[in-house]
């Protein structure tokens, strides 16, 4: 059985992948808790990794993945991971990273403000100068230009950088029962006068995960746009004619249930999606999906917090839990699992049956209320 974990952290993201070989992955990391706040709800996420490791009787993950450099995908970094690149990083209580995923502008970005992305930024340098420890995700014209200003032989780290329309050569459905299809970034060239985006080169990937002969996928968002996200389908699905990379059992919604990664409007009560999207959601989905929205809890009508132009968007919500009803699925909210006043990490269990929510002591109405949307028709 392999297992996703997903962490309540607000709106931040933290997805800790257990493999059934016993292979351990962790897709982002963001410790926003503030230890000062009593009423900071927000999970402890050292001391919760730290933990599982221990019972693992190990000080390493096999891969960690920086889906791009926002803070609320890498804070706390610093403080809790090994670097190779300055010994001020490394110490017997850091945890150790055999392969670090990122995107190519993470090596590529000029002009990086945040002191901790910096940090980030400089070990993925440092790993693909040296040719190892890392895998780089798309843009090899934008590296390749890197490369050539810093003295680096490009063609000498080709077996290091991933396109999007591949599959990640760390893992294999025969080997260790998952392969994982990039999505993106894309492998283009920005010109001069264009400013990166961090959304749009983020990170997405569609794993697939065998259990005897079942296939699971799930779909691992970043903060992708719906524009970048309509440009995946429309390439996937019409130029390279492989729907199949995305169908999702379980999907990681991006940027914290935003109505952006739908459409260009929020709409009165609910947001329409561009019609890529909408065929993502609505024709792509397996029986029983489950949708994890990585956010604070979903705003209530009328309230302030329903007034606020950051996500989660009740907007968004309501499509999803549209989707969801279609599927006789489950749409979760991290910060709302089980129960709002009390949120814990949220599992998925991925075995021959595929996906299934752990549900452990919620309640059955808990579940009805909170959690299912109700079936269309």
């Amino acid at each position: 059985m392999h297992k996703l974990t997903f962490y309540p952290l607000g709106n931040a993201d933290s997805c800790r992948i257990d493999l059934e070989n016993g292979k351990k992955l962790l897709i982002d990391f963001a410790d926003k808790k503030d230890p000062e706040d009593q009423e900071d709800l927000r999970c402890d996420l050292p001391a919760l990794l730290r933990e599982d490791l221990e019972e693992a009787g190990r000080d390493y993950y096999d891969v960690v993945a920086i889906t791009h450099l926002d803070d609320d995908h890498f804070r706390g970094a610093s403080e809790f991971f090994w670097f190779d690149h300055a010994k001020k990083y490394q110490g017997e209580d850091r945890i150790k990273i055999d392969t670090l995923w990122v995107p190519a502008d993470v090596i590529t970005e000029k002009g990086v403000e945040d002191t901790e992305a910096k940090i980030i930024q400089k070990e993925a340098r440092h790993r693909f100068k040296n040719g190892s420890g890392i895998r780089v995700f798309s843009r090899p014209e934008g590296l390749r230009a890197w490369c050539d200003d810093n003295g680096i032989s490009f063609d000498e780290r080709k077996e290091l950088i991933t396109d999007a329309g591949k599959t990640v050569p760390e893992f294999s459905l025969h080997n260790d029962g998952v392969e994982f299809f990039v999505h993106s970034p894309f492998a283009k060239r920005l010109n001069e006068d264009e400013v990166e985006d961090r959304n749009t080169g983020s990170i997405v990937l569609q794993g697939t995960f065998r259990v005897a002969s079942s296939d699971t996928r799930v779909l691992l968002f970043a903060d992708t746009p719906h524009e970048n996200l309509s440009e995946i389908v429309l390439i996937t699905r019409d130029v390279k004619k492989h729907p199949d990379r995305l169908k999702w059992d379980v999907a990681k919604l991006p940027h914290h249930c935003s109505y952006r990664s739908l459409g260009q409007d929020k709409g009165e009560d609910k947001t329409e999606p561009t019609d890529e999207i909408s065929w993502l959601w609505s024709k792509q989905g397996e029986d029983k999906g489950v949708i994890v929205s990585t956010s604070k809890p979903i705003p209530v009508k009328g309230t302030d917090e329903d007034k606020d132009k950051n996500p989660p968007h009740r907007q968004a919500a309501n499509y999803y839990q549209e989707v969801t009803g279609d599927l006789d699925g489950d749409f979760v909210v991290t910060m709302e699992w089980p129960k709002q006043n009390d949120p814990k990490p949220l599992v998925i269990e991925i075995g021959s049956l595929k996906a299934k929510l752990k549900r452990g002591a919620v309640t059955a109405s808990v579940i009805a209320t909170t959690q299912r949307s109700p079936r269309a028709g």
